[in-house]
């Protein structure tokens, strides 16, 4: 009887020392919390203003062609960039029944979406967005050919006109998909396409307008296609804190201490 008090005393110790021992670590090691930790980090905002490199290099070996655009956009969020292109073309179109000369300037404004996540603290995109475009331009008929259905004599068919018509104007909706990519410090390099749908269209009397600037060649009478090559400088002006979740600044940490 005497061994089992003593052997039961023994039991309620050992007990009663893991149980103290196990409040005593609860108490010591804080509650995994559900929520996710933020880490505060800070991103660039300011000003990116650059050129078209396609229509300089045009304007160098198409003889037909004189054109600039510039380009511009303002980060307004961390996702969200107002955008505009401002330009000039002078182009003479030479199509199997017709030649006649393009001149004008457009404006080009709207926004661009980034769905890039950079890392590393890169600031490159790869973006959608949308433009509503303005044209005001002239049309010069420079020649055109008459349809000839006997065509086996040997009767001129061209016709020299010159006849202009100023005042012209137009305006479009575009859809842009494009990247920009930084190359150095502060300087990025991007590609877009862009598909446009005229919303109103300014032509004169007998003659349609072909080609507008901006626009580009009008196909099936309402709808452009176009591209640009861009280089460009970002100008930071201020850096605005934003919040991100633990894993991602993890992964950033991690990156970034790979890269060193």
């Amino acid at each position: 009887m005497k061994h089992i008090l003593r052997y039961s005393f023994s039991i309620a110790l050992l007990v009663f020392g893991c149980t103290a021992q196990a409040q005593q670590t609860k108490t010591q090691t804080p509650a995994k919390k559900d929520s996710v930790t933020i880490t505060p980090k800070k991103e660039r905002y300011g000003v990116r203003v650059g050129v078209d490199l396609f229509k300089l290099s045009r304007s160098v070996y198409d003889s037909d062609y004189k054109g600039i655009e510039f380009v511009g956009d303002y980060r307004l969020t961390r996702k969200y960039y107002l955008a505009a292109e401002i330009g000039n073309e002078n182009k003479t179109t030479d199509e199997d029944q017709i030649n006649f000369t393009t001149k004008g300037s457009y404006l080009r404004f709207g926004f661009d979406y980034n769905a890039h996540e950079n890392w590393l603290d890169l600031e490159n995109m790869i973006y959608v967005g949308l433009r509503y475009g303005i044209s005001t331009f002239s049309q010069e008929l420079n020649s055109y050919k008459v349809y000839n259905p006997n065509p086996y004599f040997n009767e001129s068919t061209d016709v020299g006109i010159g006849d202009k018509y100023s005042g012209l104007s137009a305006q479009w909706l575009e859809a842009v998909v494009g990247l920009k990519t930084q190359v150095f410090k502060n300087t990025f390099v991007g590609f877009s396409i862009r598909l446009s749908t005229l919303v109103a269209n300014n032509q004169p009397n007998g003659f349609e307008n072909l080609y507008i600037p901006g626009f580009n060649k009008t196909y099936s009478g309402d709808f452009g296609f176009g591209f640009n090559y861009t280089v460009s400088y970002f100008l930071p002006l201020y850096k605005k804190q934003v919040k991100m979740d633990a894993k991602k600044a993890e992964n950033k940490d991690s990156g970034k201490k790979a890269k060193e």
